[in-house]
């Protein structure tokens, strides 16, 4: 190594529950329990030597704004999908179905994107991404032209179906690349700055949401979805050219990886199990997705009966500046000593706030609430990534990635599928009848809304329930402990591995 090179962590014992990796390759998993770092850099495949970390920094940077782009560009159009949509026919079983479609088909691609992402170099992964997204959204505008608006928004016919089917999936697969960087975190960014780089992620994100609401408003309001679509493509195909250009040449190769086929569920969960503890850190991030299900189906509905469509984008991305707060408090504070309960504080808290932040039709109560939790969600999201950059290798991070947002994501569109059509049918219409009208009024106040504030209320509560049921649990205590154990047993720095033809 150079003077520059950071040191790497230390190699761990290979934990018998996982899957042997090939001869040549040298990282090893280990378990949290034993309080051992993990090899996370192949000899042969990665290669920090060859920059300082501040250049590795700045092609992190570079990367980190592409993938931003990207993102903003598939929110941006997928957001626009969902306003209007809801604003041409008034039905929350068609926003409910839409977002629930969204994050389904993330949860039954998610463990093909980690192990494309473990087999192939990540770059190239990100642009297959990218080209892909492209046509997708070539051919929603193509279709978009020739076929009439009426027909398009029949929730009858085949072609409404066909149009969300398109653009879901372009924005689908651009996912592909949010694993990939995770990975990246690894290649470029030392360990003590991991928890700081996967902060600006939140906070990328946090700008995301902050862009797509606020332009998807003004565009579906001022300019209809056509033209929008026209902007996502401009925005796309730059985003595209501008990954081309990037080059990581710390990734000589792709690390040599257990990997098999196109879709190893077999190695994802060999290498989550190979984890002691992690399948539970995975269990208590999906807390957050459940109610998140909820709000999915909801939260755009209620916020367009208080708002203007433009209006509503306005007031949502201020709400997403939230984002930012949290992923700024993050890079500059860390997670402190035990990310999992740092994790479950925030669930509670969002919790809390999900149920209070609809009990009157206050705009100012709703915006406040959508900001603050916003801010909690990179605390959950930073620190399963921080912990599985440090104890999962680097040639099964795609797959252990990838699987983790499979499970979590399949727990939205469950809850968005369930509550958008009996909140359609039995909650809204009981809550705006004169005899439910009065019953809630003492503890929701009065409004059109007040049988999605209802939900809200009890899926509020429930999360609480349960993430304060998680802290009891003896595996939240075991996990804790081992966790401590590795921070303080972890050296400041440790020799680079031996090649295996050095052994």
């Amino acid at each position: 190594m150079t003077e520059q090179e950071p040191a790497l962590p230390r190699a761990a014992a290979a934990s018998g529950g996982g899957a042997d990796f090939p001869e040549d390759t040298s990282v090893t998993s280990g378990t949290v329990g034993d309080g051992d770092a993990t090899g996370l850099a192949n000899p042969e495949a990665i290669d920090t030597s060859l920059r300082s970390p501040a250049q590795r920094n700045r092609t992190f940077a570079g990367i980190l704004v592409n993938t931003a782009v990207a993102n903003i560009t598939t929110s941006y159009l997928w957001f626009a999908l969902t306003f209007w949509v809801y604003l041409e026919t008034r039905n929350v079983i068609a926003t409910g179905v839409v977002g629930g479609a969204y994050m389904l088909l993330i949860a039954l691609s998610s463990i093909s994107f980690g192990t494309f992402v473990d087999r192939y170099r990540k770059l190239t992964v990100m642009r297959f991404a990218a080209a892909f997204t492209l046509v997708m959204f070539v051919l929603s505008g193509v279709m978009f032209l020739l076929t009439p608006t009426d027909r398009l928004l029949d929730l009858g016919q085949p072609w409404f179906w066909i149009f969300t089917l398109i653009i879901l999936v372009g924005a689908v697969v651009e996912n592909m690349r949010n694993i990939a960087l995770s990975t990246t975190v690894t290649i470029l960014i030392e360990p003590d700055r991991r928890a700081n780089a996967n902060g600006m992620v939140g906070m990328v994100q946090g700008l995301m949401f902050i862009v797509t609401s606020l332009l998807s408003g003004l565009s579906v309001g001022l300019l209809g979805m056509g033209w929008t679509i026209v902007v996502a493509l401009v925005l796309t195909a730059l985003a595209f050219a501008h990954l081309i250009t990037l080059r990581m040449p710390e990734e000589v190769r792709a690390a040599a990886t257990d990997a098999q086929g196109s879709f190893d569920l077999r190695g994802s969960l060999a290498a989550v199990l190979a984890i002691a503890g992690l399948f539970a850190l995975i269990l208590f991030s999906t807390f957050n997705n459940f109610i998140g299900g909820v709000y999915m189906a909801l939260m755009d509905p209620y916020g367009l009966e208080m708002f203007s469509v433009e209006m509503w984008g306005a007031v949502f991305a201020l709400g997403s500046t939230g984002f930012i707060v949290g992923g700024a408090l993050i890079g500059k504070f860390g997670l402190g000593s035990n990310p999992l309960r740092t994790m479950l504080i925030a669930v509670i808290v969002m919790g809390f706030l999900g149920a209070v932040f609809t009990l009157r039709e206050w705009a100012w109560l709703y915006v406040a609430g959508i900001w603050l939790y916003l801010v909690l969600i990179p605390f959950v999201e930073a620190a399963e990534q921080t912990v599985i950059q440090q104890v999962v290798p680097l040639p099964r991070q795609g797959r252990v990635f990838g699987f983790a947002m499979a499970f979590e994501s399949a727990a939205a569109p469950i809850t968005a599928f369930l509550i958008a059509p009996i909140a359609q049918f039995w909650i809204i219409p009981y809550a705006r009848s004169a005899e439910g009208a009065a019953q809630l009024a003492p503890l929701l106040g009065e409004g059109i809304s007040r049988g999605i504030a209802l939900v809200f209320l009890i899926a509020g509560i429930i999360m609480i329930a349960a993430a304060l049921l998680a802290f009891l649990t003896p595996v939240y205590r075991r996990v804790s402990a081992s966790y401590a154990r590795s921070a303080a047993e972890e050296p400041a720095t440790v020799p680079a591995l031996p090649r295996p033809e050095d052994e």
